[in-house]
């Protein structure tokens, strides 16, 4: 059994994004969310586009004001008005000024704005009561955010609102992304039902391909739901193929451990697969299986990552969200923050293991005041228990060798699940 910490390392060191120049397509700004930049993104033009005034005021010669003060104030002549999107028509001259409102390009001649709070007009003519605090106060300089020509994003970010509004912007309204990587789903196992299906005494019905599509949407990629297949090595072997020419990333679950009935691993030797990984000494999530598949015919001349995961329910989102979560975030091209996120955190509750594996268990991760507490899920931790895994948002580590860890000590835990929102104590 290989330690957590080094099977990620493996699963990492093995996977490899997507191309972007062989695997990229073109979105538009709408549909653009959450996708990642496969190619840097440059602009034609200046940010901001020419000086502008960051106030309501008036545009004015440095020269002009810069010795007045409010016993001694300055008379200047206004020669236009500048309102945001129209072009100056007038150069300011010695003893002028433009009422400028923000946005307002700034006229020739003037290179400070003097806010209104600071002037008294009167008819054609505006008294600075105040000098301005420096030579070219309130203006956005042209290019002093961004000069045309240099990147302006970078490949490998995931494209969030703020980027959006950088993209249009710079009017980039057709952006290119790295394709979603391809995960194909399968469920194997004699006794497993669809939840349509009437139940039968014995037989289970099958929420792990549900769960896992779930979380392959959730982690950007594409699901591809192969549904379910009966412990028959000859049916598993046909799946098996498909989905290796269809997806970039094989998940399936059940099948995997060391049962009489458990043909995958066989399975995938057969098909050409190299097996790196075939358990990991955590709880629950035992035997996981991690092979690839080298670019070939029957791959569609593409690598593939397979990932077996165990059957019962709440290992197969552990296997997910500690390991085959990190490995699609680097496919999908991505150039940092691959790993799974784990912090510190007080925990509420006595916690126990066995001590002989790294063991996971499942609870709700709150941020209050500033500080992570984890609080356990109630009810038994069994691997087949998924009913109190609603609401999971972390994971606590027991490592190897510690069995217990007492209530108010600080723990390790990997947070899953939504993002967090802080609270604050009540009083």
């Amino acid at each position: 059994m290989l330690p957590a910490s080094q099977a990620e390392a493996m699963i990492l060191d093995l996977v490899q994004p997507l191309d972007g120049k062989r695997h990229g397509e073109v979105v538009t700004l709408l549909t653009a969310i959450d996708r990642i930049l496969a190619a840097p993104v440059v602009s034609q033009l200046d940010f901001p586009h020419w000086d502008n005034s960051a106030m309501d005021g008036y545009a004015v010669r440095y020269e002009d004001v810069k010795s007045c003060h409010a016993d001694q104030p300055v008379a200047l002549e206004i020669v236009e008005e500048v309102r945001a999107g129209q072009a100056p028509k007038r150069e300011v001259k010695p003893g002028q000024a433009a009422r400028i409102f923000t946005g307002g390009v700034m006229p020739s001649g003037a290179d400070t704005v003097v806010m209104q709070e600071h002037t008294k007009r009167e008819g054609d003519r505006v008294m600075i009561l105040a000098a301005p605090p420096a030579e070219k106060a309130f203006v956005r300089q042209g290019a002093s955010y961004y000069q045309a020509g240099t990147p302006l994003l970078l490949p490998g970010i995931a494209l969030q609102p703020p980027e959006l509004a950088v993209l249009a912007a710079a009017q980039c309204t057709q952006i290119k992304v790295y394709r979603r990587p391809r995960v194909a789903i399968l469920s194997t196992g004699d006794e497993l039902i669809t939840p349509d299906q009437p139940l039968q005494l014995g037989q289970i019905v099958d929420s792990n391909q549900y769960a896992l599509a779930a979380l392959v949407a959730q982690t950007g990629a594409e699901p591809l739901h192969l549904g379910i297949f009966p412990d028959k090595p000859n049916i598993l072997r046909r799946a098996i193929s498909q989905a290796i020419a269809t997806a970039d990333v094989v998940l399936s679950s059940g099948g995997v451990s060391v049962g009489d009935y458990d043909y995958v691993e066989q399975i995938l030797a057969e098909l050409g697969a190299t097996i790196h990984i075939r358990a990991v000494a955590v709880k629950p999530g035992k035997p996981l299986t991690f092979a690839t598949f080298p670019a070939s015919a029957a791959s569609k001349h593409k690598p593939v990552l397979y990932f077996g995961l165990p059957g019962n329910p709440v290992s197969a989102l552990v296997s997910f969200w500690r390991f085959v979560q990190p490995a699609l975030r680097k496919l999908s091209g991505l150039a940092h923050s691959w790993g799974p996120m784990f912090v510190q955190a007080r925990s509420q509750h006595d916690l126990k293991s066995d001590g002989q594996r790294e063991t996971y268990l499942w609870g709700q991760l709150h941020l209050i005041d500033g500080a992570y507490e984890f609080h356990l899920a109630d009810g038994s931790h069994s691997s087949g228990n998924l009913i109190n895994l609603a609401q999971t948002n972390g994971l606590a580590v027991i490592p190897i060798g510690q069995p217990a860890i007492a209530k108010g000590e600080t723990i390790r835990v990997l947070q899953v699940g939504t993002p967090l929102i802080p609270l604050a104590h009540t009083k």
